[in-house]
């Protein structure tokens, strides 16, 4: 299976540079996997194709302000440094620029020296390990000195650096945002559940996948980045009795997508753990947890732009996309959404 199979050609400006002043204003595309058909909708819509008894699957993953730029301690160069997985105390995996200034040994200082990062392991393509030196506690420091990692296709600056969390993240620890989980309210998840609706919370830190692009020619031969999963007991619980009493489990995003599915192949079934996952799950995939997903507009080629297409088929994908692009839909982290039924 061939990586170009899954491109297609999406103009400039329908990348969302900023997200919509409501979040559950974005536009909705409704996708049958089965017929292929098509609707259009708004995202507060998705309420009429949930049904009670029905579980929604949120993942509460909170986006560390983990880009931080600094300096060389020696010569005073400046570095960027991206925070992607806490290895162990204070020791951390960083995809750094330019990585080719930063050897064995580097230090680099951030906000006068209030925090500094002395790399201890040298890795491919731009990743290093650090241990961070700081007194206090390292989360406010970086709320202070940190930003938002914003996608690369992000140029404006983001005013409410709160826009690029869901309203119900909690669980700090990602890289990226969950994206599809932008689209909620408070008030739009208050109406789900009063419709008998169930909403399950599970953790999935988004890592370096994210920011790297397919770069082999046969889909098989790429290899994903593992990423750390959790589930309680009282979430596995309520999935298996949305199973036995034949309810559909609705992920939203690709992230609560491969944790369950990640579960479900692990154990045959629901259950409280956690632990690594790097599942990459692309056409021919059968799926064994989720029934529905919403979704945003991936790039193209990208590794979620194939997880979608196992889930609907990739004409199905390719063609629904290009009536996005007709109808002048919003793509990517701040554009607008789809649901897959």
């Amino acid at each position: 299976m061939k990586v170009e199979d899954f491109d297609y050609n999406l103009p400039e400006r329908l990348i969302a540079q900023t997200p919509l002043e409501k979040r559950d204003s974005s536009k909705l595309l409704i996708l049958d996997k089965n017929t292929g058909e098509i609707e259009h909708k708004h995202f507060y819509d998705i309420i009429d194709y949930l049904e009670k008894g029905d579980t929604l699957v949120l993942n509460d993953t909170k986006v560390l302000p983990a880009r931080l730029i600094g300096e060389k301690e020696t010569t005073g160069a400046v570095i960027e440094i991206l925070l992607l997985k806490n290895i162990e105390k204070d020791n951390w995996e960083c995809l750094v620029k330019p990585a080719r200034r930063v050897k064995v040994g580097t230090i680099v200082c951030f906000g006068n020296g209030k925090l500094k990062a002395k790399c201890i392991k040298e890795d491919k393509e731009g990743i290093r390990h650090f241990t961070l030196i700081y007194d206090g506690i390292l989360l406010e420091i970086l709320e202070e000195l940190g930003t938002m990692p914003l996608p690369p296709y992000i140029h404006e600056k983001l005013e409410d650096q709160s826009r690029y969390q869901t309203v119900y993240a909690k669980e700090v620890g990602s890289a990226a945002a969950p994206t599809a989980g932008l689209h909620f309210t408070p008030e739009l998840l208050e109406k789900i559940k009063n419709k008998g609706v169930n909403i399950a919370y599970i953790t999935l830190h988004v890592g370096l996948g994210t920011f790297r692009p397919v770069n082999v020619e046969k889909v098989e031969e790429h290899e994903m980045h593992s990423e750390y999963y959790q589930m309680t007991k009282e979430v596995a619980d309520l999935l298996t009795k949305t199973k036995k009493e034949n309810h559909k489990i609705i992920a939203v995003g690709t992230t609560s997508t491969r944790t369950l599915e990640t579960i479900m192949t692990k154990y045959n079934k629901f259950q409280e753990c956690s632990g690594w996952t790097n599942i990459f799950i692309y056409p021919g995939y059968h799926f064994k947890a989720i029934d529905n997903l919403i979704t945003n507009f991936h790039l193209p080629k990208s590794t979620l732009v194939m997880l979608v297409s196992a889930l609907a088929g990739r004409d199905n994908i390719l063609h629904a996309y290009n009536e996005a692009i007709k109808r002048e839909y919003r793509f990517f982290s701040f554009g607008d959404a789809m649901l897959i039924k």
